[in-house]
């Protein structure tokens, strides 16, 4: 199994497992508010956690989402262009997106390191806000990762793209 399959499966598991949390602590917090009475608002953390979850499910499955063919592109624009250039257009949006992704990596590095240092906290889960804005840095380095794996030819992210024929 090669270190790309074992980020895939490692992807797919934590993906699923977020899925569940949230499902589960969202179901939980229905039936606080329904049954819980006056307790119900001690547990008004359970929606800021799936806040959380759903922030780390957006941007984790995007690498995902690229890698099956799932992103937002207009096909016959795109290969028209290529045909009619002889341009590798394929080739110059996976570095151009590999380089935005980077980009917005270092970005993110900056911003959760400036949160760290300035030690903010999310008032009602009361851990630090450097896990909000770690989502989208992780994110964007595993999206990073699929538009280079892309680019190097190890996968055809465009062979399953919805629409592609």
């Amino acid at each position: 199994m090669t270190a790309v399959n074992v980020l895939r499966l490692a992807e797919r598991i934590v993906i699923v497992t977020i899925f569940i949390l949230m499902v589960c602590f969202y179901f939980a917090s229905v039936l606080m508010r329904e049954f819980g009475g006056t307790i119900a608002s001690d547990f008004g953390w359970l929606e800021e956690v799936v806040s959380l979850l759903n922030i780390y499910l957006v941007f984790l499955t995007a690498g995902l989402a690229l890698e099956r063919g799932r992103q937002v592109s207009i096909n016959s624009f795109r290969d028209g262009i290529a045909a009619r250039t002889g341009l590798p257009l394929r080739r110059i949006i996976d570095l151009t997106g590999f380089l935005v992704s980077v980009y917005l990596v270092w970005l993110g590095w900056k911003l959760c390191s400036f949160v760290l240092a300035m030690g903010q906290k999310n008032p009602t889960l009361e851990i630090s806000t450097v896990w909000l804005y770690l989502a989208p840095t992780v994110g964007f380095g595993l999206l990073a990762l699929r538009f280079l794996l892309s680019g190097f030819g190890m996968y055809d992210r465009f062979e399953n793209a919805v629409g592609e024929h």
